[in-house]
């Protein structure tokens, strides 16, 4: 029994340093995958977020939410078709994923991390279209109602996190006449990442991190290293994306990208808080571990 004390403390003391340097720091936090579907994971996700808001740094969540929009566009009867990994997204299309993402789910999030927060918390949901978030331009006919982020107006989700709240943000943009689009989750994130030059972007997947030539996951990668891998087809598929999201991210004034794997309970705090992590860790090619 006094062993199990003795680990727990060794715990906190291993945490001490990242609590102390990312005290008042800004978090983005890409949210999706499986870590939405399973109740004891997105439990864990809000518990994670909460302790992070009250240990003193600022997060900031933007929630995908593909499995959920697939489930309704089928019960629907409106097809699920994808062009370069991206989602399609017709007119009708576009119905379903504003009301999934900006409505049910959104407010699902804000409800689960207001309840971890406890009497006085707050979580405050916004959309990235009707709160003025995200200003985007088509990508390509082909894909319809899908948009590329242009702009970001953060003033929104400053307020928020200056009235003690955690924003959590729909991926939703509208163009110059205000029609609303689709967004991709990673890419939303890490332009409101780099708008708010937080300190960190976390993007949580389905996948246990970037892989290496020998298919083991990375911990740590420079931008550099990052961008040859693409090259060499080391870092492929799926993979490509969030990769080079985390690299603009980066370029863009980021301090770390993380990609981390949204399956383990409590895999934020383990990325952040310990010194192994359970994800891959992208840094500047100036930055220190």
């Amino acid at each position: 029994m006094v062993q199990q004390w003795i680990d727990k403390a060794r715990v906190l003391v291993e945490a001490l340093p990242y609590m102390r340097r990312f005290q008042g720091k800004i978090l983005v936090i890409k949210s999706g995958g499986r870590a939405m579907n399973d109740a004891a994971l997105r439990e864990s996700f809000a518990v994670d977020v909460v302790l992070m808001k009250h240990i003193g740094l600022r997060p900031v969540i933007v929630h995908g939410g593909g499995p959920q929009i697939a489930r309704e566009l089928e019960a629907r009867g409106i097809e699920s078709r994808f062009v370069n990994g991206l989602r399609a997204t017709s007119d009708a299309a576009m119905e379903v994923v504003a009301e999934v993402l900006g409505g049910e789910l959104n407010r699902a999030i804000v409800e689960r991390i207001a309840q971890a927060l406890g009497p006085g918390g707050e979580a405050e949901g916004l959309r990235g279209d009707r709160d003025g978030i995200l200003q985007v331009r088509r990508r390509s006919e082909a894909l319809g109602r899908v948009g590329e982020v242009v702009a970001v107006n953060a003033a929104p989700i400053r307020a928020a996190l200056e009235h003690g709240r955690i924003p959590v943000v729909a991926p939703l943009g509208a163009d110059e006449a205000g029609l609303p689009h689709n967004v991709n989750a990673d890419e939303a994130a890490g332009a409101i990442a780099q708008k708010l030059a937080a300190e960190k972007l976390i993007l949580l997947t389905d996948v246990e991190g970037v892989r290496g030539a020998g298919q083991q996951t990375i911990s740590q990668l420079g931008a550099e290293e990052a961008q040859r891998l693409i090259g060499e087809g080391v870092i492929e598929g799926g993979m490509i994306p969030k990769v080079t999201c985390c690299l603009a991210a980066l370029r863009g004034g980021v301090q770390r990208a993380h990609i981390v794997d949204g399956r383990i309970l409590h895999a934020l705090l383990l990325e952040i808080f310990t010194d192994e992590g359970v994800g891959t860790l992208l840094l500047r090619e100036d930055a220190a571990g």
